[in-house]
């Protein structure tokens, strides 16, 4: 039995507005949401809402047996919250079917992992709680940002509770191996492996509509039996692509997503199925470990981490972020807490890249700025006013063990003070009602005497008890009168 692994990544960050060194200590707001607005409207109505539609209609006509997985970064589906929301109701349709998976990812799409090891497993959580809270699911499998994976990173993966991990399947990595495989991984062997096919995956994202390329046109039933002829023992083909492949870099007129919904009529004649991520790791047993010593990605030839960081001005932005990460971790500020998950974003650093910079490279294509030297100008000055509110909070002048130790007391002391607030709050309400009762108490005591309606009232009583008391003496006089007389 062989199987396809489909996973589709969507992610938009929060871009930056101009922000000029004069805004420095002035405007702490950074963002250009006119843009955001814009570019994530666009790209949901060509793109993501007709690619979801798709993939219903591809699990409704196939009864539930195409499934898919999809990673959606948080800074994506709050910008889809507030400028999109039908793609949100779009995709908790799809959650509904049982036939998504949605995996784990870092909530900004940031390179905490490089970084910043518990910044990395706070991004994560906080994206998991995201998913639970919009799809009712809990992630079992990680996609860290861009794919970036290396043995360092194994372990702490393993000890967030995931199962797998996704990531390239890059040729220098490989070597004479297969990506259509499940490892494990040297560093954390219970962990496994899903490796993406580039082979495939590209035919789809990046050749489908190239008229140049000797396979042109690309139909789904060729397409199918190329996955078919693979060997037999080779049991998973992981296509991992963006979902902005389908109605923006391959636009609608070139047929892409009839080609898509045309994919499981073809791979049921092939006796092929369709899996989740987590379905793959359960499934399958790993047939070797795979060792990778430095972090991979799956951008560029080079399939390393240089697109974000290959340079000195990414290396500047990268370290000057990160020098104040322990400070904003302590503090309680909602807004710079805020601030700080979206200058994470790994695309700002992207910006900046120089590599193939005059030759109509990927990272020029997508960069709103002029030159990779804009793009870090504009970055630090918005790092400029970020830093300087940081410090207001917690200077810079004390190290960082000092400045936790001195939180720690303050925070002890804050507890105590609760406490007796609490206990002095308690006692404030008893004294009220102890007071409430005594003024009853006195008000009772200064009521007037009863009217005299009442006094009436109570008048035949008296008269009654006063005969019923003078009875008992008239008759003992009696008596004593007649022993008297008795006694004569």
């Amino acid at each position: 039995m062989k199987a396809i692994c489909f996973y589709f990544q969507i992610h938009q960050p929060f871009r930056l507005k101009r922000y000029r060194f004069f805004d420095i200590g002035n405007d702490h707001y950074y963002y250009d949401d006119f843009a955001n607005d814009d570019i994530v409207t666009r790209i949901a109505q060509r793109s993501y809402i007709p690619a979801a539609e798709s993939l219903l209609r591809m699990i409704e006509a196939s009864k539930g047996k195409f499934k898919c997985a999809l990673s959606i970064t948080g800074t994506a589906l709050e910008q889809f919250e507030q400028y999109v929301p039908e793609f949100i109701d779009l995709l908790k349709k799809l959650a509904d079917t049982g036939c998504v998976e949605f995996l784990a990812e870092t909530y900004a799409h940031s390179l905490s992992s490089l970084a910043d090891p518990e910044e990395f497993a706070s991004q994560v959580k906080l994206h998991d709680e995201k998913i639970k809270e919009l799809f009712g699911q809990t992630p079992k499998v990680l996609r860290n940002t861009e794919l970036i994976y290396s043995d360092e990173l194994a372990p702490h993966i393993l000890s967030m509770g995931y199962k797998g991990v996704i990531t390239e399947g890059a040729k220098h990595i490989l070597g004479w191996k297969s990506p259509n495989y499940v490892y494990n991984a040297a560093s954390a062997p219970k962990l496994k492996i899903l490796l993406k096919n580039n082979k495939f995956s590209d035919d789809i994202s990046d050749r489908f509509s190239n008229t140049s390329w000797e396979e042109y046109p690309l139909t789904a039933d060729k397409y199918i039996n190329w996955i078919a002829s693979t060997p037999a023992e080779e049991q998973i083909v992981n296509l991992f692509m963006n979902l902005e492949v389908f109605g923006d870099f391959q636009p609608r007129e070139t047929g892409i997503f009839q080609f898509l919904e045309a994919l499981p009529r073809f791979a049921e004649e092939h006796g092929i199925e369709f899996w989740t991520p987590t379905t793959a790791v359960t499934k399958l047993k790993p047939v070797a470990e795979l060792s990778i010593l430095h972090p991979i990605s799956w951008a560029d030839e080079a399939r390393d981490t240089s697109a974000w960081l290959g340079n000195k001005l990414q290396n500047e932005a990268f370290n000057k972020l990160y020098s104040v990460s322990e400070r904003v971790r302590l503090c309680e500020d909602r807004r710079l807490k805020q601030d700080w998950l979206y200058l994470q974003g790994a695309d700002h650093f992207f910006y900046m890249s120089t590599k193939n910079m005059h030759d109509g490279s990927v990272h020029s294509q997508f960069s709103p700025y002029d030159t990779p030297f804009d793009a870090f100008t504009n970055y630090m000055n918005v790092l400029a006013d970020f830093i300087v509110r940081v410090e207001e909070q917690y200077p810079m002048s004390i190290d960082n063990e000092e400045l936790s130790s001195l939180l720690t007391t303050i925070r002890n002391q804050e507890r105590e003070i609760e406490a007796l607030n609490k206990e002095a709050e308690s006692m404030r309400k008893n004294i009220e009602h102890f007071n409430e009762e005594h003024l009853l108490r006195e008000k009772a005591d200064a009521q007037p005497a009863p009217k005299a309606p009442a006094k009436r009232a109570c008048k035949p009583k008296a008269e009654k008890t006063e005969k019923s008391e003078a009875k008992p003496k008239r008759t003992r006089k009696t008596k004593a009168d007649a022993g008297e007389k008795s006694a004569e």
